[in-house]
């Protein structure tokens, strides 16, 4: 628990973003990822014979074992993109390419749910038994193809980025990965359920894609596929607008916000968690202009204090507790 708590006060603490997203040809993502893993995700365990990363499980899950994480493997591409962009290194652009064909290669297809990835580790804090659906994925992936088509000019990337919208547009009882569209709150779930889970970061990951998507494809090259994107991201971020103030704990945030019977109301998320919201929120607002945003990310800035830090890890060791996570 030590560890944890130290890992957690350095986290994100010096986290760089990209603030311009003009439209047109994709270069850093919203966040500068870099390749090394103890600054990119401490979950990442190996590499298979392609390069493409091998998770391991979390705490919770009782048979631990490497596995295929379409999120984690998203974020490493990004990061040797990254590197290629800063060095020109041909390997780290063939790297990103092999990333792109796995999600090009691993996607599953249905009938009026066009492409998806799944995970199939259980989730047990979520009750998630079987290989689940991510919106967070579905974010990454789009971030993922659409620089692959840039960067080669083919389409069959684009064609599956495209086919990848169409799980946004679907609510989780329906095969989709989208809650709360009816009341007019749209929130995309990082963690399909059998209930809305509604991870806050997320959320905010899987708005970055469909803004990639937006930001890429221009009207005029794919008319159905960029509208689609554009109505798909201006819903998620009224859905932010509208829910942000149900995460608000007044001193912090909830990590989300879970419907499951018995999961504990209050859950605030870690101090990385924190930083990295108040970030992702000035990248939404720089984005959209948005001035609730701009509010929000300036609260989380305002609460990462000694006490609020204090009073938070009060109840989130609560949480774990009952969660079975620490």
């Amino acid at each position: 628990m030590a560890r944890k708590l130290l890992r957690d006060f350095n986290a994100n603490r010096r986290l760089e973003v990209n603030m311009e997203n003009p439209p047109g040809e994709l270069g850093y993502y919203y966040i500068r990822f870099e390749e090394k893993l103890s600054r990119l995700n401490h979950l990442i365990h190996s590499f298979d014979a392609e390069g493409i990363p091998l998770n391991t499980t979390y705490i919770d899950v009782e048979t631990p074992r490497l596995h295929y994480y379409p999120i984690s493997i998203g974020q490493y591409g990004l990061a040797l993109f990254h590197s290629w962009l800063a060095t020109g290194n041909v390997e780290k652009r063939e790297h990103f390419l092999r990333v792109a064909n796995w999600f090009a290669r691993e996607k599953h297809e249905e009938a009026g749910l066009g492409y998806y990835w799944l995970t199939d580790v259980p989730k047990p804090e979520y009750d998630i038994r079987a290989p689940w659906k991510s919106a967070f994925a579905q974010g990454r992936a789009l971030s993922i193809l659409t620089r692959a088509w840039q960067l080669t000019g083919d389409e069959a990337y684009l064609r599956v980025a495209t086919g990848a919208l169409t799980p946004f547009a679907k609510d989780i009882s329906e095969g989709g990965v989208s809650v709360d569209r009816v009341a007019g709150e749209t929130f995309y779930e990082e963690y399909v359920a059998a209930v809305p889970t509604r991870v806050l970061d997320g959320h905010l990951f899987s708005l970055f894609g469909l803004l990639d998507y937006i930001r890429a494809v221009p009207a005029g090259h794919d008319p159905a596929g960029h509208r689609l994107a554009r109505r798909l991201f201006d819903e998620g971020i009224e859905g932010v607008i509208r829910q942000f103030p149900r995460f608000d704990l007044g001193y912090w945030t909830r990590f989300c916000r879970c419907d499951l019977p018995g999961y504990p109301v209050d859950d605030p998320c870690t101090i990385g968690y924190l930083r990295l919201v108040s970030k992702q929120l000035l990248i939404l607002h720089r984005a959209t202009g948005r001035e609730e945003l701009l509010h929000f990310a300036r609260k989380c800035e305002q609460y990462n204090t000694l006490p609020h830090i204090l009073k938070m890890y009060r109840i989130k060791f609560k949480a774990l507790k009952k969660l079975q996570r620490l």
